[in-house]
C-alpha cells in the first residue's frame, strides 16, 4: 500500500451546454466559452483544489498536468499551470498522457513520491476542450465529447490538518470525517493493447503532421477520429482478463468495494461494467448528463461523489477505465 490522501478537489464546467436527443431521452453536453481556454479551466479547478486543502500556492511540491492533449507542445501543460497558480513554489512540473485515464496515471506515481516521502503535497490537474477538436460531422464523436476540468491536492498521509470546504464547497454537505483508517493507494494496474492503436486518435499536430504542413495538408489529421464500434469491441475482448488479473494482484474483489467510479466513456458503460462482473448500483453512470469529458472525466466524477456524500474518508473506490491506445487502467484508493 502506498499511503497517501487526498486532501483539496476542485471542477471546473462551462456554462454553455448543448442537448442532443437520444434513443433513451436527452443527452447534454457542456462546451467552453470562445474566451475561455484549457489553461483557464486547469487554473480555476487548481485553485479550488488547493484552497479547499487549506493549502497556500508555495506549499505545493510539484505540479502533474494529466490531460489527453496540453495546452502546447513546449512548455509542459505543468509548467502553465504552475506559472498562474504558484508561480513562487519551489515545485517540480511535468506531464503524463495515458489520453481519458491520464488522471489514474498520475495519482499512480503520485502516491509513490508521496510514499516515498519525495514530496508532501502534489497537485493533479486534468481537463480538455475536446470540442475544439471534434469534427461535427462524426456525430458518434460530436455528440459524446463534453469540456471540462477537475483538480486534486494528494498530500502525504498525516502531512495537512483536517480537510475544510472551501468557498465552492456546498454548505450542506460535512467534511469527511477522520476514520481510523491508512489512506492510500491499495493497487493498481495499467496495460496497452497496441493492435489498436489507431482506433481513436488525433494525428496532426506534433512530429507526424506538424502545425505549419496544415495548409497542404488533410484536415481531418488534426480533428479527432474515432472508430466508436472498433473500439468498442476491441475494449470488451480485453476488460475481463485485465480485471481479473487486477483483482488478483490486488487480494481484493468487488465487494470490497464502496464504490467503482469509472471513465464514463459511452452509453456502453454498463455493458462494460456487467461483462467486468461490476452490478447495476456499484459504479457511476453520469454519461447522459455529463458525457465523456476526455481526461477530466475520472477526477470530476470522483470530486462530485465527494461533494455530495457518496463516498468518504475509509470508503475503498476503484478509479478505472479504457483510454486511446488501447489502454486499460485501474487504481483501488483508500480514501
Amino acid at each position: 500500500m502506498k499511503t497517501c490522501r487526498i486532501t483539496g478537489w476542485g471542477t471546473y464546467l462551462p456554462d454553455d451546454t448543448v442537448t442532443f436527443a437520444t434513443r433513451s431521452g436527452t443527452a447534454t453536453r457542456y462546451r467552453v466559452a470562445d474566451d475561455v481556454s484549457q489553461l483557464d479551466m486547469l487554473v480555476a479547478a487548481a485553485d479550488r483544489a488547493i484552497r479547499r486543502a487549506d493549502l497556500g500556492p508555495d506549499d505545493v511540491d510539484c505540479v502533474i498536468a494529466a490531460c489527453a492533449a496540453g495546452v502546447q507542445p513546449i512548455p509542459c501543460t505543468a509548467a502553465l499551470v504552475m506559472e498562474r497558480v504558484a508561480p513562487g513554489a519551489r515545485a517540480a512540473a511535468f506531464d503524463v498522457n495515458s489520453t481519458c485515464t491520464s488522471f489514474i496515471t498520475a495519482l499512480d506515481i503520485a502516491s509513490r513520491y508521496l510514499a516515498d516521502g519525495v514530496y508532501e503535497h502534489v497537485l493533479i490537474v486534468s481537463g480538455d476542450v475536446g470540442s475544439r477538436f471534434l469534427d461535427p460531422a462524426e456525430r458518434e464523436s460530436w455528440e459524446l465529447f463534453s469540456d471540462a476540468a477537475a483538480a486534486v491536492v494528494v498530500s502525504r498521509a498525516g502531512a495537512t490538518p483536517a480537510d475544510r470546504p472551501d468557498v465552492d464547497a456546498r454548505p450542506d454537505v460535512d467534511v469527511l470525517p477522520d476514520v481510523d483508517v491508512r489512506p492510500g493507494v491499495l493497487a493498481s494496474l495499467q496495460q496497452t493493447w497496441p493492435a489498436h492503436a489507431h482506433d481513436t486518435e488525433l494525428r496532426g499536430g506534433l512530429s507526424r503532421f506538424p502545425a505549419q504542413d496544415y495548409a497542404d495538408g488533410d484536415p481531418a489529421d488534426y480533428r479527432f477520429d474515432m472508430h466508436g464500434r472498433r473500439a468498442l469491441m476491441g475494449m470488451l475482448r480485453v476488460l475481463p482478463g485485465f480485471f481479473e488479473r487486477f483483482f488478483t494482484a490486488a487480494g481484493i474483489g468487488v465487494e470490497d468495494l464502496d464504490l467503482v467510479v469509472p471513465h464514463q466513456a459511452s452509453g456502453a458503460l454498463g455493458i462494460a461494467m456487467r461483462r467486468v462482473g461490476i452490478p447495476d448500483g456499484a459504479y457511476v453512470d453520469a454519461v447522459a448528463e455529463y458525457g465523456n469529458m476526455v481526461s477530466a472525466s475520472v477526477p470530476y466524477t470522483l470530486a462530485t461523489c465527494l461533494d455530495d456524500g457518496r463516498v468518504r474518508r475509509g470508503d475503498t473506490v476503484l478509479l478505472c477505465g479504457t483510454a486511446a491506445g488501447l489502454t486499460a487502467n485501474a487504481l483501488a484508493l483508500r480514501l
